[in-house]
């Protein structure tokens, strides 16, 4: 149990910031650059044949060990680090956050009338003890125009989301139906994240 029941979130994404605050978990965030003009820590390009989830179990793990080094070196208070990653899959082939508008205008035809997998990964390092838990969700497209894509793209932040959608969004009105967790879809599946971090000692409810 910590004194203070707070936690480290690794990520910069808002959308999880906004699902932790759901379940009433407070958190402070943990960047993981100094800096904006500094290199990234984390290499997140996938390795040669890396199967999905091999490669999403590979960068959350990396995400969080680096986050409790990080509490380490800075000497700070010692909390739960929390880290995530989300990706798309469709054939065995990872959709990551799309390079430029028009790799995200693809990444939209690819998934346009087809079911695709949405995996997001979630990690909890405390005491050099990590701990990961997987939440895999089915997402079924409606057949969507050119038009609809290119408009879509044009007009909506897309460059820093797996797939080159949110649920959350416009994007909802592409979808037939979701087999899974909506929370996970998002960035943060709030099942998984409640029992990580009851585990590590965080009280949630």
């Amino acid at each position: 149990m910590f004194l203070d029941n707070q936690i480290y979130l690794a990520s910069r994404s808002p959308r999880r910031r906004e699902l932790l605050r759901q379940i009433g978990v407070k958190f402070n965030l943990l960047m993981m650059r100094e800096t904006a003009d500094r290199a990234i820590d984390i290499d997140e390009q996938p390795l040669d044949n890396e199967a999905p989830t091999d490669y999403i179990y590979r960068i959350t793990r990396t995400k969080a060990s680096e986050g409790w080094n990080k509490v380490l070196q800075r000497r700070l208070p010692i909390f739960p680090v929390l880290a995530a990653d989300t990706v798309v899959t469709i054939d065995g082939c990872i959709l990551g956050k799309p390079r430029d508008k028009e790799d995200a205008v693809e990444m939209l035809k690819t998934l346009s009338g087809r079911s695709h997998q949405v995996m997001t990964a979630i990690s909890v390092a405390v005491n050099d003890v990590l701990q990961i838990r997987l939440s895999t969700s089915t997402v079924r497209f409606r057949e969507l125009s050119e038009k609809e894509i290119r408009n879509y793209v044009t007009n909506h932040h897309v460059l820093d989301k797996a797939g080159a959608y949110a649920i959350q969004g416009m994007a909802a009105a592409f979808i037939v139906d979701i087999s899974g967790s909506y929370s996970g879809i998002m960035g943060l599946p709030l099942y998984e994240t409640a029992q990580l971090l009851e585990e590590a000692g965080i009280t949630i409810i």
